[in-house]
């Protein structure tokens, strides 16, 4: 197959949603399939995308203000740019976000090819624009059965959404079974409790759940540190018509307040982003994930397990459909202290008390969120789309 890829900024610094479409593209690209990538923003994953990409083009919009011809004369040139691109038989259009819907059907319909949309996020924020690009979607790849479900419920059709669970690349997190080590060189004391937070700084992800439990458990005696790695999310302002770096900057504030206010700021360290977070996780007691809202499917679930350490998080969103079976003793009320401090206290002693729960951890990932069968997932999802037999000859096994 060859797949026109359109991406917002090519980074792993915004989240998940990126460095999804990422791996996606990279595991498609070494199963035989061949991509061109329509991009905004150049980022971090410029150059590894340029190692298996066709072709790359940057263009200056995917959508437009009908309102405002300044947004028009970018938006139309984009679309001519994207024209541009040589397609065949077995070629496709792939979003990796619903909000380029309408630049992604436009294309679709100059070119007459296949639309699918990848729904990372649930539904929200819809305009004429973006309701009349979705119905040109031919199929959609949701990342766990909630998003699905939220899309459902939103008024698109069941039978038009597969969906394909995130995997994780089992190479890079590994279990390590001496983690005296990693925790010095976090900070750590021997007989401290470390709990990690990945993912971005947002009010989505109930981040202030996380320091009152914090707060409770300190007073009830349980020496325990919290390590945040995340960049608070860069918000757009509509008073400056600008992103603002600032905007996103005031929630990771109110949490420092929140912590000096509950006597627990000596015990929570914000480190910012973190281009690698494995020995993070391998150093690690407990990985928390506390969001309110519903979560798609959250990569540090997934990717915290596979090294090993325990993951107690919120029942919500997709997150229940990764944290099954005895996992999901993990799970807790969402926006709920006093039952994170609970589940907290449950698990934080695994190490002494069940030191097994760590192969067990990376199991139930090597058997259900394995980075082969997302990408299997996802093409199998694509080829549904393609004519019959005009992809059959373009694929190839994966490389182990």
């Amino acid at each position: 197959m060859h797949l026109i890829v359109l991406e917002n900024e090519l980074t792993s610094l915004r989240g998940g949603q990126e460095l999804n479409l990422f791996e996606v593209c990279q595991g498609l690209a070494h199963r035989g399939h061949s991509i061109s990538l329509l991009y905004l923003e150049a980022g971090n994953l410029l150059e590894p995308y340029r190692r298996f990409c066709d072709r790359m083009i940057k263009i200056r919009s995917f959508g437009f203000d009908r309102r405002s011809l300044k947004d028009t004369l970018k938006f139309l040139p984009s679309l001519v740019q994207a024209l541009s691109i040589s397609t065949s038989s077995d070629s496709v259009v792939f979003s990796n976000d619903y909000h380029f819907s309408l630049f992604g059907y436009a294309l679709s319909q100059f070119r007459n090819l296949p639309y699918l949309c990848y729904l990372q996020i649930p539904p929200c924020d819809f305009n004429r624009q973006r309701k009349l690009g979705l119905s040109g979607v031919d199929r959609f790849i949701a990342v766990s059965h909630q998003t699905k479900r939220d899309w459902v419920e939103a008024g698109y059709c069941p039978d038009q959404i597969d969906v394909v669970h995130n995997g994780v690349a089992l190479e890079k997190f590994q279990l390590k079974i001496d983690n005296g080590a990693l925790r010095h060189q976090w900070g750590i004391a021997e007989h401290t409790k470390l709990i990690s937070y990945v993912g971005r700084i947002d009010t989505e992800k109930g981040l202030e759940t996380l320091i009152n439990a914090i707060a409770i458990l300190r007073e009830q005696g349980t020496d325990v540190h919290v390590c945040l790695a995340g960049k608070p999310v860069v918000h757009y302002s509509h008073s400056k018509g600008q992103l603002c770096e600032q905007e996103g900057m005031k929630y990771q504030r109110s949490l420092e307040a929140l912590a000096q206010q509950l006597g627990v700021s000596d015990r929570i360290t914000f480190l910012g982003h973190l281009a690698n977070p494995v020995s993070l996780y391998q150093a690690s007691d407990v990985t928390v994930l506390p969001s309110v809202w519903s979560e798609p499917f959250g990569r540090s679930l997934i990717e915290s397990l596979a090294c090993g350490t325990p993951v107690v998080a919120s029942r919500i969103g997709g997150i229940p459909e990764v944290l099954t079976g005895e996992f999901a003793a993990h799970l807790f009320e969402p926006g709920d202290a006093k039952d994170l401090a609970i589940r907290f206290a449950q698990v934080l002693d695994w190490r002494d008390r069940d030191p097994q729960l760590r192969d067990r951890a990376r199991h139930h990932v090597v058997k259900h969120f394995s980075h082969t069968s997302m990408i299997e997932g996802v093409e199998r999802s694509i080829l549904k789309t393609v004519p019959f037999g005009q992809a059959s000859t373009r694929i190839r096994q994966a490389s182990p």
